[in-house]
């Protein structure tokens, strides 16, 4: 049993520390970076405050740093086991008897622990400050840059109709989703479950509300019929305004509790939501793969100093954890693409990296 006493309690503070001084140092770099990139992209092209600017860069920065917390974990363990080295820390514990599990595996489920918080809790969190980032972004560039048209397409469906909606510009406007220039086309499923188109219908303009579409200035056309006009017209919608805007969204900026709905209604609406499951999956597997950093870290800085090489150790240890980086998103592009499954995709290179760094303390640790 994984004991917890006065040497895992300091080894486990030491840690803790090391990797909030990772995170104060990543987070001023990704200020500083974020801060240049607005300047240069939007201070440039609208009357902006600095106050705007950091206010801009403050949004912008959760989502940035969530990416970047496994590296937080692996530079910050690694600082710490390290500087315990050097102080000659570690030589005396394990002198007297202590195995470096002892003091490893507590740091490893306190990045367990964290990895939880981050997706259950930051990660919404991050998810609605970037929403009002990029709300805020173009209300700021609003005055210099008025969007081009865009076309938009939606689809929604149930086990009895799919509706596929086409329109040439779309706003947000007070939570809702307007759409301008719409086409609607209406198919109904046989008992076989294949479509059959039944009618479109244009209209000038289509409000989401609440469980319909209201549209106004319609012409609606059956399969062999005439058209007929009118003023205004609602349309039942299996969408709400949110998941309507997540379509518009990558994955990375839908909240983690939305994630399981977003699944389910564009897999109802007939589309894939292969993007929409990895993205999942990658976000269950975030406990282990801060704790295969945290294992890392520790793999690659336990050697004993009077032995030479430790700093080319620890080098080695940070660049097998930006190859173990680039390996996870080369597994998504693969899964994106359907060459192999997304589960394995998401959580092979976190359990590949958490095998890669026990088998290391077990030949370092136990010969």
């Amino acid at each position: 049993m994984m004991r917890f006493g006065r040497i895992e309690a300091y080894v486990l503070g030491r840690s803790l520390f090391s990797v909030g001084v990772a995170l104060a140092v990543i987070s001023a770099v990704i200020l500083l970076v974020q801060f240049v990139e607005l300047s240069r992209s939007v201070g440039v092209r609208a009357e902006v405050s600095v106050s705007q600017l950091f206010g801009l860069t403050a949004l912008g920065m959760p989502s940035l740093i969530l990416v970047l917390l496994p590296f937080v974990f692996l530079f910050g363990c690694m600082s710490a086991y390290v500087s315990l080295n050097r102080r000659s820390e570690l030589v005396a514990m394990r002198a007297a008897g202590v195995s470096a599990w002892r003091f490893i595996l507590p740091t490893a489920a306190a990045a367990a622990v964290v990895g939880v918080i981050t997706v259950t809790l930051l990660n919404p969190l991050a998810a609605a400050s970037n929403a009002r980032f990029a709300s805020e972004r173009a209300r700021v560039m609003d005055n210099y840059l008025v969007d081009a048209p865009q076309d938009v397409w939606l689809r929604q469906g149930d086990e009895r109709s799919q509706i596929v909606i086409h329109a040439r510009d779309r706003e947000i406007i007070d939570g809702s989703v307007v759409l301008r220039g719409v086409s609607l086309f209406v198919y109904q499923k046989d008992e076989d479950g294949t479509p059959q188109f039944t009618r479109r219908l244009e209209a000038a303009e289509a409000r989401l509300l609440p469980g319909f579409w209201r549209l106004t200035d319609v012409r609606e056309a059956a399969a062999g019929e005439s058209s007929v006009r009118s003023e205004s017209l609602s349309l039942r919608s299996s969408l709400d305004s949110e998941s309507a805007m997540e379509r518009f969204a990558s994955p990375e900026a839908i909240a983690f509790w939305r994630l399981p709905a977003a699944i389910r209604t564009t897999e109802q609406a007939g589309f894939s939501a292969s993007r929409y499951q990895l993205r999942f999956h990658q976000l269950l597997a975030t406990p282990v793969l801060f704790a295969a950093m945290t294992i890392l870290a520790a793999a690659f800085s336990l050697r004993l100093v009077r032995l030479g090489g430790l700093a080319g150790l620890a080098g080695a240890g940070v660049a097998l954890g930006f190859i173990f980086f680039f390996l996870n998103e080369f597994a998504g592009a693969l899964a994106n693409a359907d060459v192999i499954p997304l589960a394995a995709a998401a959580w092979a290179p976190p359990v590949i990296a958490l095998l890669s760094g026990v088998t290391l303390l077990c030949y370092t640790e136990d010969g």
